[in-house]
């Protein structure tokens, strides 16, 4: 049996384009891992079974095409342990699928070199490539184009998951972007993501990164006013996130919080 964490992510910020000839949109995306973490088991079985969380799909069809991909039948059992809330714009479904196609890969005789997996990856969504690589990540493209970022990792992280809080699903909240004119001035706002990327040294100068085109919160405001340096949502919500600079005052800020919704006190990570 192969067991691995299956990472959160952040999106420190989250730039929009315009829609594509595909029907998707350009983004200049910021990709952190966090610590807080599902868990993955891989075991060989007599079929292909996923367990421990009835909602998935996406692992299923992660195991399904790497069989295709690998000429043989996907006889494996997949066990999932859930800690990432669902839906809540931390990408816990596509770190899943992630997460069991590396790991059903390196029990293959003759695994798929790491190409093709993240070509199997991109198949499954946007998000998931990432999730094959180390460290922070500029996703272009549609998400999955990657350049690795040296990024500062030694702050903390508020994560508050408001009461009463879902998220529309992807095409309406990308609807809505459109409907209101978000992708006015997007090779302006690309570029000034990358200009602020190229400054960044210290932990608090995360802050000067662009907000999320897609979703805010006013909550943001109160996890600043407890001493965040940053806090926006986290892809197109509804969690959103404070960082701070000292455990202290991240784990009062959390405390504070609570009242309003599910919380988590986390840490950057580098690799799941």
């Amino acid at each position: 049996m192969k067991r691995a964490p299956a990472t959160a992510k952040l999106n420190l910020a989250l730039v929009v384009g315009p829609r594509r000839d595909d029907g998707r949109h350009e983004v200049a995306t910021v990709l952190q891992r966090l610590d807080l973490a599902d868990r993955i088991a891989i075991e060989a079985a007599p079929e292909l079974r996923v367990t421990g969380f009835p909602e998935d799909t996406l692992v299923r069809r992660a195991l399904e095409s790497l069989a295709a991909a690998a000429g043989v039948d996907p006889k494996w059992e997949a066990r999932i342990w859930k800690r990432i809330p669902v839906a809540a714009g931390l990408a816990g479904g596509s770190s899943d699928a992630a997460t069991a196609l590396r790991l059903a890969n390196e029990s293959l005789p003759e695994p798929l070199p790491p190409s093709r997996l993240q070509e199997l990856a991109a198949e499954l969504g946007a998000d998931v490539p990432f999730f094959l690589e180390s460290g922070p990540q500029l996703g272009e493209g549609v998400g999955a184009d990657l350049k690795p970022l040296d990024l500062p990792q030694d702050y903390w992280v508020v994560l508050l998951l408001p009461h009463g809080a879902s998220k529309t699903s992807t095409a309406d909240v990308y609807a809505a972007f459109d409907e209101r004119g978000g992708a006015d001035g997007w090779e302006e706002r690309r570029d000034e993501l990358g200009r602020s990327l190229a400054q960044i040294q210290r932990p608090r100068d995360l802050a000067t990164l662009p907000h999320n085109d897609l979703a805010s919160s006013p909550l943001a405001e109160e996890l600043l006013s407890l001493g965040a340096f940053r806090s926006d949502v986290t892809g197109a919500g509804p969690t959103l996130y404070g960082l701070f600079h000292h455990r202290r005052d991240a784990a009062a800020a959390e405390r504070e919080v609570r009242r309003h919704g599910r919380t988590w006190l986390s840490v950057p990570t580098w690799y799941g």
